[in-house]
């Protein structure tokens, strides 16, 4: 049975591809900060009879990310498939009056987080001379918006890093694949607004948006083709959005 490796699956699409997979009877491997959480999120996905080992980490934490690692790897032999999915928004203003914290945040999560868990997965497939990482990345990886700045600048980090590991990994027959999905229906607005209700729905407001759903269907598609095919790049968006800048709000 393969195993999968999804980071920050304790909600949105994490959570709905950790689901997927575990319909799938795949090992599910799942990590997250929140252990109340994923402690509920590994026993719903036992639920579908997959075998499920959770990791409470913070992925900003290299010595977390190491010290979890050394644990999961006690506990499987192989790792197929490593979606490095954790990652998050923080504020959004001018780039002369941002929050550093925030930009710190952005940054130790979606680039530097995803480092120091690669760093650990890949020798693992380069060893076994196989596996799949899937980048999460977004369409502000590909277009950057107001106020964006440095969200928009962590998800282009991702975009060259796909492409780096694309190329280094291939000698070891690793797929290296970005999934870059639009606007979507997720805890991603709330987070960014900082628990705003109000502010987070009216970013959906008269959009039929993206669900975590539809990124776990894509995810499972790119992981299942034949073993000489790879999906390089993917950038997802729901019919009434064009790019990060241009929707049917404002066109």
């Amino acid at each position: 049975m393969k195993t999968i490796l999804i980071t920050g699956a304790t909600s949105g699409f994490g959570k709905a591809i950790a689901t997927l997979f575990a319909q799938h009877k795949y090992t599910v491997c799942i990590t997250g900060r929140r252990e109340e959480r994923l402690t509920a999120v590994k026993a719903e996905l036992e639920g579908y009879g997959a075998t499920v080992i959770a990791l409470q980490f913070d992925i900003r934490n290299r010595q977390q990310v190491a010290a979890a690692m050394t644990t999961l790897k006690e506990q499987v032999q192989h790792i197929d498939i490593l979606v490095n999915n954790a990652g998050l928004a923080a504020g959004m203003g001018p780039i002369d009056s941002g929050d550093v914290d925030d930009w710190e945040d952005m940054i130790d999560t979606n680039v530097k987080g995803l480092l120091y868990i690669t760093r650990q997965v890949a020798p693992m497939m380069r060893e076994q001379r196989s596996g799949h990482i899937i980048n999460i990345g977004s369409t502000a990886g590909k277009m950057v918006y107001k106020n964006g700045n440095v969200y928009c600048a962590t998800k282009y980090a991702v975009d060259a890093l796909t492409q780096g590991m694309r190329v280094d990994l291939m000698p070891y027959g690793i797929k290296v694949t970005a999934v870059n999905p639009g606007m979507a229906e997720t805890e991603f607005s709330l987070v960014r607004f900082k628990g705003d209700e109000a502010r987070a729905k009216g970013v959906y407001d008269g959009m039929d948006a993206l669900r975590a759903e539809d990124i776990a269907d894509v995810v499972y598609y790119c992981a299942t083709l034949p073993a000489h095919v790879c999906i390089n790049d993917l950038t997802i968006t729901c019919v009434n959005q064009a790019s990060s800048v241009y929707n049917i709000k404002n066109i």
